[in-house]
């Protein structure tokens, strides 16, 4: 493996991560929205900020592990191909793990839980071809 490219690839995933949640979840006002309407289940907007490093360093943390598991499965290819087909397969396991199971268990709405699916599964897209373009393996 390509400890730096598996970092530089790590680095590069979060802040698309970061960017794309930023993105879909506080600049669109509609969504923003739905999650205001469960505040006995999501923390107040300052609740959150004072938990935000928690949450970074998990996600961190948690893309660190998808690129490493990305580097031990890669054959070769494109390196956009092969990201975008990793990051769709995590985006349906993150829809089908959290998304879904969390609206099952949670008392909130089909209209949260459909937003936040298809926002989902675009970010883990995204992060999956972030991390197929920045990593290359070892010559």
């Amino acid at each position: 493996m390509n400890y730096v490219r598996l970092g530089l690839a790590s680095v590069g995933a979060f802040v698309a991560y970061m960017a794309i949640g930023a993105l879909t979840f506080a600049a669109l006002p509609s969504l923003r929205k739905e999650f205001l309407k469960y505040p006995a289940v999501y923390r107040s907007h300052e609740g959150q900020m004072s938990h935000f490093p928690i949450a970074m360093v998990a996600m961190l943390l948690s893309i660190i592990v998808l690129t490493v598991l990305y580097a031990k499965l890669y054959r070769g290819g494109s390196g956009v191909g092969a990201g975008a087909s990793f990051g769709a397969l995590i985006g349906l396991f993150v829809v089908g793990a959290f998304v879904l199971h969390n609206y099952a268990n949670l008392n909130i709405g089909l209209r949260l839980t459909t937003f936040s699916a298809i926002a989902y599964f675009i970010e883990w897209c995204v992060v999956g071809i972030v991390i197929g373009l920045l990593y290359k393996p070892a010559a």
